[in-house]
């Protein structure tokens, strides 16, 4: 009988431990002013309750955290104030990417501070500092799966000291920076801690290995002591003012000097209503685009960076799937990569009510040699289901514009909507989504349709994927990249639709005794295309094997089996060499990834690939080596080679993708960028230089050099000079 009750105890005791009860934090107005210098000095600090007692998150999640954290938070009618301590016994320098904006949290050691002012487990802020007190803000968004995106800029105050064995953290977060519910009362909040050192994520509110750091339902209770008070209007606006010159050698055309200005507003309607304007908004000439080798047969990805397109971008970006996007923003401003002048815009965006979010924008551009004015229009609503679940319906228009009219035979429009679930424990998550188009030619089959579904725990995880796109669905605001096929035959484009089903299943084994391993175990992963008639077109069998060790290097096996079909002769090097025949081929291969410790001041990552490809073979190898000097900047450099060795040519084709990068910062405020990259295949090799002075709280001065030359004999092409300058007055 007493082994029976020692048994007992010990599964409800493992079973309180798994649930972990979420904490809770009692905010209390403060009377004293409160200065952000780091020392904690105010008798604020010293009256407050602390948050303390984080649980790790990595690489283990059933313990209490070994570097301990404390949390203290007060406000006013203007802001937010978190303080924290943040304990450091282990001997040695903290590991800091550099004194950048914006560094990565997994690379870092950090405090930060998750908001979820709408407790809606979709949508939130989140506020970091290293111990060098950077900055680093960004926005959550779809719950926080994927992290945090830093791409989300806004005003907010912080200050940072380093005591003996400790660090202090204050922050200064105004109600204007962030959206919430007027009258509220209760907010979702966590703390989390990253401390490389001990190579030890924790979090105040436990937060399953499984999962990312950000993820909010696994937040704990903010409780307002009374209901928030509407804040003062808040308007912002972001002026800049660009020039320079450039010069095609290639055309051998005379210098051309470049000029460009333009604003964006920022006007809140209400605490959780934004109302966005542009005039002329730039297509960000100090943020270039890398190059990719590219093997796919289909475009590649590039995300947005301008900022007007960036706070609520969710709203419209997250519709449909990573390749079926109904709404993609660089639709807007860029066509066959070169840029339109875009006359302005309007976007409203934000939360109406309790479980309402809704989303309009208006976008018009300028006539070029290019082609017509065209006026850009989406809308959408989104309503909050259950705890982390919602309905969202979206509306994308494309209308020419001539002589002030819009031409009737000329616009694009799509229609659809997406229901996105999980449960509160978010062990299942899921979508599905119909969308249909809208053209002057009203042809069948102008539809898609796709469901997802994911069941997550620390060991297993299962996911099942299925996509059916037709042939005359046109999403010409979007991303659809596989229906468009180039037919050399008749030197045209045509459409194809298909049927996609992406299954994965993957076991990780969590060994207690092992002094090498994190985690080990198998997956296996299908990627399978099919026309609309089920006939297969590609499919990818994938078996793999990772490895995460106890210090953070990673190794990654895939053996690969692939079929693709071809419909016609196709160059499969994208080299302009002969073309091999139409047909089907069936391939196999296999890669090899190691990733070495990143908190190692050098660090590495190296991959070979070798096996069949198509009716050849093809080697890859590919290498990056980073240096970090702690903390004024990281050096870097990569190389990525591919040798196919086809049985129709004459020699192998060698493609080199070379790339060096250096990011320096002098201070906080004053930093150097600069990278190198050749690349064979695209027979470019350019170099791009920025300066950057942060001379004031989001205002920024750059000074950006650019050059790009042929690979062969290095003969200039074009060279580019350009000043800019961007000043936030809120």
């Amino acid at each position: 009988m007493r082994i029976v009750n020692t048994i007992l105890f010990c599964l409800v005791i493992c079973s309180l431990w798994a649930q972990k009860p979420l904490p809770s934090y009692s905010i209390q107005k403060s009377t004293d002013k409160v200065k952000v210098d780091g020392i904690l000095s105010e008798g604020v600090w010293q009256q407050t309750a602390k948050a303390g007692d984080f649980y790790i998150s990595t690489p283990i999640d059933t313990a209490y955290a070994q570097t301990k954290t404390e949390v203290m938070l007060t406000y006013d009618d203007k802001n937010i104030y978190v303080a924290a301590i943040c304990y450091d016994e282990l001997p040695g320098d903290y590991v800091i990417q550099s004194l950048k904006r914006d560094f990565s949290y997994p690379r870092s050691d950090a405090f930060s501070v998750i908001l979820d002012p709408f407790n809606d487990k979709t949508n939130g802020f989140s506020f970091a500092v290293n111990p060098r007190g950077v900055q680093r803000e960004g926005v959550i968004q779809g719950g926080g799966n994927f992290g945090v995106s830093t791409s989300w800029d806004n005003l907010w105050y912080s200050a940072v000291s380093v005591g003996d064995g400790k660090w202090f953290v204050e922050m200064a977060i105004p109600f204007n920076s962030i959206r919430f519910k007027e009258g509220g009362n209760e907010w979702s909040i966590n703390f989390t801690r990253n401390d490389l050192k001990r190579n030890e994520s924790s979090a105040w509110a436990a937060v399953p290995r499984n999962f990312n750091i950000a993820t909010l339902n696994f937040c704990g209770k903010l409780l307002w002591d009374k209901p928030l008070a509407k804040p003062k209007k808040y308007v912002a606006l972001i002026p800049y003012l660009s020039g320079g010159v450039s010069k095609d050698y290639k055309a051998a055309t005379a210098t051309k000097p470049i000029g460009n200005a333009g604003i964006d507003a920022k006007i809140a309607v209400t605490s959780s209503l934004q109302l966005d304007l542009t005039v002329n908004p730039d297509f960000s000439q100090v943020e270039v685009d890398r190059q990719q080798t590219n093997l796919s047969r289909f475009s590649l990805f590039f995300p947005e960076r301008r900022n007007f397109f960036l706070e609520n971008s969710d709203l419209f970006a997250n519709f449909g799937f990573r390749q079926i996007r109904p709404f993609f923003s660089r639709r807007i401003g860029l066509q066959s990569g070169t840029a339109i002048p875009i006359l302005g815009g309007a976007r409203l965006s934000g939360k109406v009510g309790d479980d309402w979010r809704v989303g309009v924008m208006n976008m018009q551009t300028d006539r070029t040699s290019v082609g017509l004015a065209q006026n850009f229009s989406v809308a959408a609503i989104q309503r909050q289901i259950g705890e982390s679940s919602n309905l969202g319906v979206i509306g994308v228009n494309r209308s020419t514009i001539e002589e002030g009219e819009f031409v009737k035979s000329e616009f694009n429009r799509m229609i659809g909507t997406d229901f996105n679930f999980a449960s509160s424990d978010r062990k299942h998550a899921g979508k599905v989504f119909l969308h249909k188009s809208f053209s002057p030619t009203k042809l069948p089959n102008d539809y898609t349709h796709a469901s997802w579904y994911a069941y997550s725990t620390p060991s297993f995880f299962a996911m099942w994927n299925h996509e059916y796109v037709g042939e005359n669905y046109e999403a010409q605001v979007g991303f659809v990249p596989r229906v468009n096929r180039y037919n050399p035959l008749i030197d045209s484009v045509e459409r194809k639709g298909y049927w996609r089903l992406e299954p994965m299943f993957r076991y990780r084994f969590y060994p207690k005794k092992s002094s090498k391993f994190i985690y080990h175990g198998p997956s296996i992963y299908l990627d399978r295309y099919t026309d609309k008639d089920y006939r297969l077109t590609d499919n990818q069998l994938r078996y793999g094997y990772e490895a995460l060790f106890k210090n953070t290097s990673e190794l990654l096996v895939h053996y690969n089996q692939w079929y693709t079909y071809l419909y016609f002769d196709t160059d499969v090097t994208f080299t302009g060499d002969s073309a091999i025949d139409a047909g089907g081929y069936r391939y196999q291969n296999m890669r090899v990834t190691y990733t070495t410790n990143p908190r190692k001041p050098l660090n590495a990552k190296l991959v070979g690939f070798y096996g069949e490809y198509y009716n050849g073979h093809r080697t890859n190898l590919q290498s990056e080596l980073n240096y970090r000097w702690q903390p004024w900047g990281t050096f870097g450099a990569s190389y990525n080679f591919n040798r196919l060795d086809m049985p129709h040519l004459q020699k192998d084709v060698d493609i080199h993708l070379l790339g060096a990068s250096a990011e320096l910062s002098f201070t906080k405020s004053i930093f150097f960028t600069t990278f190198f990259q050749y690349n064979t295949q695209a027979e470019n090799f350019n170099i791009n230089s920025r300066l950057q002075w942060r001379f004031r709280p989001l205002s920024d001065f750059y000074l950006v050099y650019s050059e790009n030359y042929e690979t062969v004999d290095l003969g200039l092409k074009n060279r580019a000079l350009i000043l800019k300058f961007i000043y936030w007055f809120q």
